[in-house]
């Protein structure tokens, strides 16, 4: 098998080098992409995107025959990218693969080249906001990051205390009193916050109905998911899809 697919490999690095001097077609500096990856680890959002800029003036190489598929290749590349960087910048592996993994799904589910850079945009910004959540909660006490990561991974299904308690192998009771110690929220409420922060990114980038987001994250009703989001965003969600679509 080795004896067969080693040529093909070669001939295609050959012709593709042979193709890229002829069109003048370069691939970013090496020290571009280590600048833009330093930024995501600082959770310079700013100065990432713009690197990001720079190396998209650039002619970049042809990694498929059809433009969309060339162009998600090129994002897949960068998603794995971002991911070992914020790594690297401190987040949990396993949450930084569930992020690629959806990240390369929403890749692979758009159709043309505008929706494509407006992903990349938002990838960007996801990965920089992942990576400074997890900052945030890194003073916290190792139980508590626990049952934090714990809620993040699950954050699509039934939570509540016992379970969580449950995984983090300690007393519900001594689980509720310190996570609100040191959080300064009931573990409950907690949740519900954190529902409706990763609800937002269904609200700004699909057309899924109110109301199914709210069933989606498990909110007894539209009602209760409208006066919740008002409480922590300060808008309602008609208000925050209408006002963040309009600004894509």
């Amino acid at each position: 098998m080795k004896s067969q697919i080693q040529p093909a490999v070669i001939k295609q690095f050959m012709d593709s080098r042979i193709h890229h001097q002829q069109m003048n077609v370069i691939h970013p500096p090496y020290h571009y992409e280590q600048q833009l990856l330093h930024a995501i680890q600082q959770g310079d959002f700013t100065l990432a995107k713009s690197l990001l800029g720079q190396i998209n003036q650039l002619e970049g190489a042809t990694l498929a025959k059809q433009p969309t598929r060339s162009k998600k290749n090129a994002l897949i590349a960068l998603c794995t990218l971002f991911t070992r960087s914020i790594i690297e910048g401190g987040v949990l592996a396993e949450t930084a693969f569930h992020l690629s993994d959806a990240c390369i799904l929403e890749i692979e589910k758009a159709s043309t080249l505008e929706q494509l850079n407006q992903l990349e945009n938002s990838m960007l910004e996801l990965f920089v906001d992942t990576l400074m959540k997890e900052r945030a909660e890194i003073h916290y006490s190792y139980v508590v990051r626990k049952a934090i990561s714990y809620i993040h991974q699950n954050i699509l299904q039934d939570l509540s205390l016992e379970p969580i308690a449950q995984h983090v192998m300690i007393h519900p009771s001594y689980l509720s009193s310190k996570f609100k110690k040191e959080v300064g929220l009931p573990l409950t409420e907690f949740i519900n916050k954190k529902r409706i922060e990763e609800s937002t990114y269904f609200l700004q980038h699909t057309t899924t109905s109110i109301s199914d987001i709210s069933f989606l994250f498990k909110f007894c009703n539209q009602s209760y998911y409208t006066a919740l989001f008002k409480k922590h965003i300060g808008m309602t969600p008609k208000e925050y899809r209408h006002v963040t679509q309009a600004s894509i």
